[in-house]
């Protein structure tokens, strides 16, 4: 009686096959986290072995949900090849057969998960790379890994859609990639910008003016470099906010890269008052470079003197250098240098020029 019921056909497949058929697809599903487990403990042992120091939960978490997905889907495609089609649904849609239709999708799913576990793969490569890098003190390693990380992605999409193409449609890859020429010629041109900006990502990865973590100033923004990416660079200002600039402009603008200074440099220009006397402009002098003295731990070089002597003012010039101080602390230092100068000048009576003083009659 029970082999009888088994033999009964529905839709041109007995009900036994159809009870096996589930049974395996239950059974794939039943075990698919623990099958995808073991082979990516396996596969870690293989990577332990290139790469030492890798975090095996790290690799097992990016790759077993893909493993899983992918891992289910091949049993369940291989399974249902061992049904019949029923001729029922021998039927078209726009003189395509409902049986091809099926086919495309399936192939479309089975191609979609693989790309996905490929995906996670290079995202765990990533990882082990970052690791190596994070052990460096340059920041080029880690920005170039998050740069071809991105691009090897990409490349592996276009590979998916062509496999897609190639396998789900029967399209012929060369013929296709021969006919695009001419299309690619003229997208080239629209998207002439965007290439142009690729481009420049590789001459900045290559000839490396700038690093990720640099700050750096270009087209009056200036800011620390966050990302290096195939299309812009993403720079944070010192307002905090997130500023995206095209790669091209990082290259064809001048960039000054204000993290690779070798000293940080004041400025102050002194208009004193034309009633200042000779013997008073000596003394200023004098005294602002015993204030430079006083702060030799800190100021590498300076110069203070005289620089001209013009209608209604006398200029002085100060200027100093520094190490490559912290931002805050040369801040402090200049506040320091200015406050100090303004004292000197008070002790000595000295006073500013005004806008319309007029020198003293001779």
């Amino acid at each position: 009686m029970v082999s009888r019921l088994f033999d009964f056909i529905i839709l041109d497949n007995t009900l036994g096959t159809y009870v096996l058929i589930a049974g395996v697809i239950l059974l794939a599903v039943s075990l698919k986290h623990f099958i995808s487990r073991i082979i990516a403990s396996l596969v870690f042992r293989i990577v332990k072995r290139i790469a030492a120091g890798v975090d095996r939960r790290s690799f097992v978490m990016l790759v077993t949900p893909p493993l899983e997905n992918f891992f289910v889907i091949l049993v369940t495609l291989v399974a249902l090849e061992k049904l019949n089609y029923p001729e029922l649904f021998e039927v078209s849609i726009y003189k395509v057969s409902l049986h091809r239709v099926i086919e495309i999708i399936a192939m479309l799913v089975i191609i979609a998960s693989f790309i996905w576990l490929l995906l996670r793969i290079i995202d765990f490569v990533a990882l082990i790379l970052e690791q190596k890098a994070n052990l460096t003190e340059s920041q080029t390693d880690n920005q170039l890994i998050v740069f071809f990380k991105d691009f090897f992605k990409v490349i592996l999409v276009i590979v998916g859609i062509l496999m897609i193409l190639k396998f789900g449609f029967n399209f012929k890859i060369s013929s296709l990639i021969t006919g695009l020429s001419l299309a690619g010629a003229a997208i080239a041109l629209a998207t002439r910008e965007s290439i142009e900006n690729l481009i420049a990502s590789f001459i900045i990865f290559f000839d490396k003016p700038f690093s990720t973590g640099d700050q750096i100033k270009v087209q009056n923004v200036t800011g620390t470099v966050e990302k290096i990416g195939l299309r812009s660079t993403r720079l944070r200002t010192t307002q905090k906010s997130y500023v995206t600039v095209p790669n091209k402009q990082m290259v064809d603008s001048i960039l000054d890269n204000v993290s690779l200074q070798s000293q940080r440099r004041a400025f102050v220009q002194l208009e004193v008052s034309p009633h200042t006397t000779a013997l008073q402009l000596d003394q200023l002098v004098l005294r602002i470079q015993n204030l430079m003295q006083q702060r030799k731990d800190r100021i590498e070089n300076f110069t203070v003197f005289l620089q001209d002597i013009v209608k209604n003012t006398f200029v002085i010039s100060v200027e100093y250098f520094t190490a490559p101080i912290p931002v805050a602390d040369f801040n402090e230092l200049r506040q320091r240098i200015n406050l100090g100068i303004v004292e000197v000048m008070d002790e000595m009576s000295i006073k500013l020029a005004a806008k319309d003083e007029q020198p003293p009659a001779i």
